[in-house]
């Protein structure tokens, strides 16, 4: 059993859980983006994989930890790096550097925020007179941003710009495409993949990529033979996403937005 994250706090605690667990379980964990499997699963000398479980967005230690600064809730450096030790882009420099347009950009795709251009406008008057530097400093800013009616629903007003800063910090939605189709490369016939997502943009990407897998010959219909040539290469199992149920959202409530999709590897030769 192989495991791969980018980071090292998460690889220790998921070894030292499993070894809890299960003693005789042979567990390889590898350290670095999924995006860059085949890189990771050729130095570990992995010939195939009969199953991929991705578990998307943040763990319950990234939040917990203030100083990663993934929260808004807690005071902390504007970090969100997922590996500090490998990244160099934080969440500061995005916010004390980018444009008003790079940044509305940023918050409307990758958070769906409403407000995108009112809050990156905040942002950048008051960088003016100081750097922006810690995560209490920016909820501030984008509370003044919204105006109060729009923060009186729809939780809390800088959750969607937190999001879309820790996607573009960590490059997310582009990782997930490309570790989707190199993981596609690496399955055995019959081989399944499961994806846990946490927002409608990851699951998108999931979706997304499944149903163009599943699809058979795209030749127009009116010709008589398929000239295309392609084939299926995943077969979707859940039609529907599965959700948790109200006991294990009582139970966790993290897991309150979380979706899972799975799909089975045909035609692998």
């Amino acid at each position: 059993m192989t495991g791969i994250d980018q980071d090292p706090m998460a690889i220790a605690a998921a070894a030292a859980r499993l070894k809890r667990a299960y003693p005789d379980l042979d567990f390889r964990p590898l350290e670095g983006d999924f995006k860059d499997m085949d890189e990771l699963l050729i130095r570990a000398e992995i010939p195939w994989v009969d199953g991929f479980l991705f578990d998307l967005g943040l763990s319950s230690p990234q939040i917990d930890f203030p100083e990663r600064g993934f929260s808004y809730k807690e005071d902390a450096p504007l970090d969100m790096r997922r590996n500090p030790g490998r990244q160099t882009l934080t969440a500061a420099e995005v916010i004390n550097t980018y444009n008003a347009a790079d940044l509305t950009r940023i918050l409307r795709d990758y958070g769906e925020e409403r407000w995108a251009s009112r809050i990156a406008s905040f942002i950048v008057d008051s960088r003016a007179s100081k750097p922006i530097g810690t995560t209490l400093e920016l909820v501030d800013i984008v509370k003044a941003a919204i105006p109060a009616n729009a923060r009186r629903s729809g939780g809390h007003p800088a959750k969607r710009t937190f999001q879309a800063l820790r996607i573009e910090v960590n490059g997310e939605l582009e990782g997930l495409r490309q570790a989707l189709e190199r993981a596609l490369a690496w399955m055995s016939e019959g081989a399944r993949i499961a994806v846990i997502s946490y927002h409608s943009l990851e699951d998108r990407i999931v979706k997304d990529f499944f149903s163009k897998m599943a699809k058979g010959c795209t030749c127009p219909p009116d010709l008589p033979v398929c000239v295309c040539g392609n084939k299926p290469k995943l077969e979707v199992i859940t039609r529907k996403p599965v959700v948790p149920s109200e006991d294990e959202i009582e139970a966790n409530p993290r897991a309150r937005s979380a979706k899972l999709r799975v799909a089975q590897r045909v035609n692998a030769s």
